[in-house]
């Protein structure tokens, strides 16, 4: 969360007033630690920003070897794939790719660029700086951030500059700190840590640390430009990103006919871009990079690394990759894999990737036109089933840990209340760090997961604490109940997700959820949601129930000659009479045709029936337009609805 304050304070190394109360201690040390070793505390506290947002994970080191708020790094702890861990093709799941296992090279480093030399944040360098063993660094917040601070003063020593209480003077030293050879990398590490600086930030950290970095929008270092390297032609990135190319292979793989990994498009010309879906690997990168260049594989259109936040591309945009599970929304969506486990947040959804995942995907919605909206930037865990038979197969990544919130402050689209607190619609809202729901699973042992912040709200069929959670019949057929597994979606809704307010009661809320009245805790002090506006739709009148589908196909006559059609298939709910779910966007109906491989796109097969896209449940669903009649909540613009569109929308 950016805080609101922007004081200009000329002199930085002064440390903050004491304060003993348990929840400032990591604020002093900043403090202390940026006098002792004349860093500016902004400085300081930025770089630890940027590499953990303060964060201590005491013991536990990241993917990338590092340990403490200052993350520094142990090469000899590194993370490496296993055999254990294998080419997975879960997360990547589309559905054309049969099962198989890649062997193919992982993809290249970016270039270094030349001159530009680097000495990483090594834990034993700055235990030998501080002269304390290096165990305690691991375990020690204070050792961790004097150590950090110690190697920042080193650093701009080595440079032959002057510890200078002025921050713009440390631009260079700040660049060198995270030790990427990519000197693309390390320019727009350095500018965001001074981006933090000039317009602060407060947060509650997971150890439940109250951290506050004052604003200082004055900040401005002379920055000298370097030349930054060629990048391959092939990659649609921005230029302040480190991206290279690892093409998915579009090729025949048996005499069948059958070919993979990934369909040719001509988007968005003749398939608007309406989706953009946030997955994780559920695998180590290396070995994602070994299924995606596997043609009886999954396919996505970029990874991106966990410990720095590089991005690589697979598939160009204007094709259609194999990656959701529901062939309607790939035909309409760009996959962006990030490495990580949705059961270990700390260790891998680091800041740097969030940064780098957020300037693409801005990037991306900006060419074409996709809204920054949960119902456009959305989970893998929100793609619908196309069919039902295909729920309980539907994957849960990014998870309850993924921050939301977060997310969408980077990408310059906040979630935040459009409406008073009264209002028929709310947008699941919690406070992420303070919010930690009770999970199981993460160590496949059914035991409890460590507390940790999460995006995540619980459903329960009444408005109390023990009554059971909402049951989603199409998850588990076979009636068995929901449960408060770290996999199991069944009756969570996630932050900025927008729901449609069936009834209050108390400090409950119930919204409408796949049918039902679904109720959640929702205090007015401590709110796990807001309120807001925009459209929902409803059955037309004399309607008891109207059929909900996975995907929005066009009506049987709109097939041409020697093409199949493909049949209808309502998923198991309804909407009933009385009933409203928000939409955000009205689209019209379409068909890519697919059956071998092809020299140029197949044709879409478009329809006239428009669908209104609603968010219905965890996951998004899709009702005709001609079942439902639609219902304004103040303030959302007046008017009659849009006309049907090729979007936003998703196959």
């Amino acid at each position: 969360m950016i805080a609101s304050a922007a004081v200009l304070v000329p002199l930085l190394l002064i440390p903050l007033a004491d304060d003993d109360t348990p929840d400032q201690q990591l604020q002093n040390t900043f403090a202390a630690a940026a006098h002792e070793f004349h860093v500016p505390r902004s400085v300081l506290m930025s770089v630890s920003y940027m590499q953990t947002r303060w964060d201590t994970h005491p013991g536990t080191p990241s993917v990338a070897g590092g340990y403490g708020p200052m993350h520094l790094v142990d090469p000899g702890r590194t993370e490496a794939p296993s055999a254990a861990a294998g080419p997975s093709a879960q997360h990547g799941a589309g559905t054309r790719s049969p099962a198989g296992a890649g062997g193919i090279a992982a993809a290249p480093e970016a270039t270094p660029s030349p001159g530009h030399t680097v000495q990483p944040a090594d834990l034993d360098r700055a235990a030998r700086l501080i002269d304390v063993p290096s165990e305690r660094l691991r375990t020690d917040p204070t050792a961790n951030i004097r150590g950090g601070a110690a190697l920042l003063a080193a650093t701009q020593r080595q440079l032959g500059k002057p510890l200078s209480d002025n921050p713009a003077d440390w631009w260079e030293a700040v660049q060198h700190y995270p030790g990427t050879r990519d000197i693309t990398a390390a320019t727009t590490y350095a500018n965001d840590v001074f981006d933090v600086i000039r317009k602060g930030a407060h947060r509650i950290t997971a150890e439940g640390q109250n951290v506050t970095l004052p604003a200082h929008p004055g900040v401005r270092p002379h920055v000298t430009r370097a030349q930054t390297p060629p990048r391959p032609k092939q990659v649609e990135c921005p230029a302040e990103l480190s991206c290279d190319w690892l093409s998915a292979p579009y090729e025949e793989i048996d005499e069948d006919g059958d070919y993979g990994n990934h369909d040719l498009g001509n988007r968005p010309v003749d398939q608007e871009i309406n989706y953009i879906v946030i997955h994780d690997t559920e695998a180590y990168l290396p070995n994602m990079f070994k299924t995606v260049q596997d043609p009886t594989e999954a396919s996505w259109h970029y990874s991106i690394r966990s410990s720095d936040g590089h991005i690589t591309q697979h598939v160009r945009t204007k094709d259609e990759a194999w990656h959701s599970g529901n062939q309607f929304v790939n035909a309409r969506s760009i996959g962006v894999e990030h490495e990580g486990f949705l059961t270990q947040p700390g260790k891998w959804y680091t800041e740097p990737m969030y940064r780098a995942s957020a300037r693409l995907v801005r990037y991306l919605a900006k060419k074409y036109r996709v809204p920054l909206d949960r119902q456009h930037i959305i989970g893998h865990d929100n793609v619908p089933a196309p069919t039902a038979d295909s729920i309980p197969d539907m994957h849960d990544d990014p998870g309850p840990f993924w921050d939301w919130r977060h997310y969408f402050d980077l990408l310059g689209a906040p979630l935040r209340a459009s409406a008073g607190p009264d209002s028929d619609m709310v947008m699941i809202l919690p406070d992420y760090a303070t919010h930690r729901p009770r999970f199981t699973g993460c160590k496949g042992d059914g035991q409890a997961c460590a507390p940790h912040g999460s995006n995540a709200v619980r459903l329960h069929t009444r408005p109390d604490d023990n009554a059971p959670l909402i049951q989603d019949p199409g998850r588990k057929p076979d009636g068995d109940p929901s449960t408060e597994d770290v996999n199991d979606l069944g009756s969570r809704v996630s932050a900025g997700q927008t729901f449609a307010v069936a009834d209050r009661s108390g400090d409950w809320t119930a919204i409408w959820f796949q049918g039902h009245r679904a109720w959640f805790r929702n205090p007015a002090k401590h709110p796990t949601a807001v309120g807001a506006s925009g459209r929902m739709v409803t059955p037309k009148e004399g309607l008891d129930e109207i059929p909900v589908y996975g995907r929005a196909l066009p009506e049987a006559d709109a097939y041409p000659e020697g093409v199949e059609e493909e049949p209808d298939a309502p998923l198991p709910y309804r909407l009933r009479a009385g009933q409203r779910y928000v939409t955000q966007a009205l689209v019209r109906s379409s068909y890519v045709p697919r059956s071998s491989i092809v020299d140029t796109p197949d044709p879409v097969v478009t329809g006239r029936e428009g669908y209104y896209e609603i968010q219905f449940g965890h996951r998004l669903a899709y009702v005709r337009a001609s079942d439902v009649d639609i219902i304004e909540n103040a303030p959302a613009a007046a008017g009659p609805p849009p006309a049907p569109t090729d979007g936003p929308a998703g196959r």
